[in-house]
């Protein structure tokens, strides 16, 4: 090392002469504890080392082409990454299979049920006068229309569909969807774009999720239909965000949640949507025939005038027993979805002989406003028949179609409590022939609300239904939750 050391100082040396002998200015350095001269030498002499280097190429092994028996062995070493994600028990899961319509009663296995899980809320699955609708409509048009509604798939059926709907609600115009679902995440990304700000209730369902997540906007969830969150969400945005008034802000919430069976409190969000300002999109899916004196909806239902809502939406296959949606408002609001909405732009139009069966029953909606005497007369029945059953309670609202009936005491998982609530609907199936369904959720679906029990009420049922419904429930539930 020292043998080293003095050999460096030996070249350095040299070099400072060198240097000194054309006179060039320096300044006395040390390196390594050596005194070196003429430091801007170094410096000059490092400077063009590192250019060397950074000029060079770098070093390549020399390429060969892989051997048969290289090849082999990294293919037996390859594992690919499944397209699909593994298959649990729960994925498993096969539902009863219906072999009649899916009316008040239907059959399963060969044997006659009393079915609650189907939102068939006035008894139209089946109707008379909806039937003779489509078969003159089938008769007429055929079942498809092969085209979407600005590519020649436009029949004057819907046009007379969407302008029923728009006088039956008291709108400027509405526009037909095909697909139930697909309205609201059509709707949603048509207007709500990315940096847009939407608050949203935590209970909506997928298809709200679904919409929301396309539109790639700023999602911020308020407690499921707690008020002062909500407040608290829309002031804490205002007060913080120094772009408030510039961006646009939105409110979605359902009319009647199909994940709790609560009926969201319209008159109060209206407030608050003005105070703030805000727009609010309203899905009336399991509102719209059901709730309000004469069936239009959580609008009629609260006293809020329609026109305060921005955009009303609602699917067409609860109610109307038809299938496809609507949404209905301004002009500039429809007109906007027929050139922005995907669903509507890109999918085959709605079948015209359901078009046709939305009329009708619009139509016989009008003509008989008992059935919603009937319908609220047959929830209220339930809701007296369930509400001491032992181990689960009512959370649904007592006007809700959907009465919700979640555990009293959780397993501490929500797996647990799925397999407690299908072993109840699985009893009173098998041996009291009362078809109930658990509201079982997708793997992408991201409500955080307790599973329960869902029962659909229809108008269509009778009181023997509902107190054989009744008793069978309580009489399962003591058997399986009792201690």
């Amino acid at each position: 090392m020292d043998t080293l050391v003095l050999a460096y100082d030996d070249i350095v040396k040299y070099a400072s002469d060198w240097v000194k002998y054309f006179d060039v200015p320096f300044a006395r350095a040390v390196v390594f504890g050596v005194p070196i001269a003429g430091h801007l030498f170094v410096e000059g002499l490092l400077f063009i080392v590192i250019l060397f280097l950074l000029s060079s190429k770098s070093y390549k092994p020399p390429k060969r082409p892989l051997t048969k028996k290289e090849i082999d062995e990294l293919c037996d070493e390859w594992v690919p990454e499944p397209l699909i994600p593994s298959i649990t028990e729960e994925m498993k899961y096969e539902p009863p299979v219906l072999e009649s319509a899916a009316g008040p009663h239907t059959t399963i296995n060969g044997k006659e049920v009393v079915n609650f899980t189907s939102a068939n809320y006035l008894g139209f699955l089946g109707h008379e006068k909806l039937l003779d609708s489509c078969t003159k409509a089938l008769e007429k048009y055929g079942v498809g229309s092969c085209g979407p509604r600005g590519f020649y798939g436009t029949i004057d059926v819907h046009l007379d569909c969407e302008a029923r709907i728009a006088k039956f609600l008291g709108t400027s115009d509405s526009i037909l969807y095909s697909y139930g679902l697909s309205t609201m995440f059509s709707i949603i990304p048509a207007f709500c774009k990315k940096g847009d700000f939407v608050v949203v209730d935590e209970g909506v369902h997928w298809g709200i999720q679904n919409g929301l997540h396309l539109s790639r906007s700023s999602i911020v969830y308020f407690k499921h239909n707690n008020m002062e969150s909500f407040q608290g969400i829309l002031e804490k945005f205002n007060q913080e965000n120094k772009r408030a008034k510039k961006l646009r802000r939105y409110i979605v919430v359902e009319a009647v949640y199909q994940n709790s069976g609560q009926i969201a409190p319209l008159d109060e969000i209206i407030r608050l949507k003005e105070k703030y300002r805000f727009r609010v999109i309203l899905d009336e899916s399991n509102s719209f025939g059901v709730l309000g004196k004469s069936g239009r909806g959580l609008t009629e239902h609260c006293g809020v005038p329609i026109e305060k809502v921005d955009i009303v939406t609602a699917a067409m296959g609860h109610a109307l027993a038809a299938e496809g949606g609507f949404c209905t408002g301004s002009a500039r609001v429809i007109d906007h979805q027929r050139l922005s909405s995907s669903g509507y732009v890109f999918s085959a139009s709605l079948p015209p002989y359901l078009a046709s069966a939305a009329i009708t029953a619009i139509d016989v909606l009008e003509e008989t406003p008992d059935l919603i005497t009937k319908l609220r007369k047959n929830i209220a029945t339930l809701h007296q028949g369930l509400s001491n059953i032992q181990g689960l309670e009512i959370v649904s609202d007592t006007l809700s179609p959907i009465v919700f009936l979640k555990l009293k005491n959780s397993t501490g998982s929500y797996e647990g409590d799925l397999q407690v609530l299908d072993d109840i609907a699985d009893h009173v199936l098998k041996e009291h022939s009362i078809f109930i369904a658990s509201s079982r959720k997708s793997t992408l679906d991201k409500c955080s609300l307790p599973c329960g029990i869902r029962l659909f009420v229809s108008a269509a049922h009778t009181e023997s239904d509902l107190a054989m419904a009744c008793e069978s429930i309580k009489r399962v539930a003591a058997e399986l939750l009792a201690g």
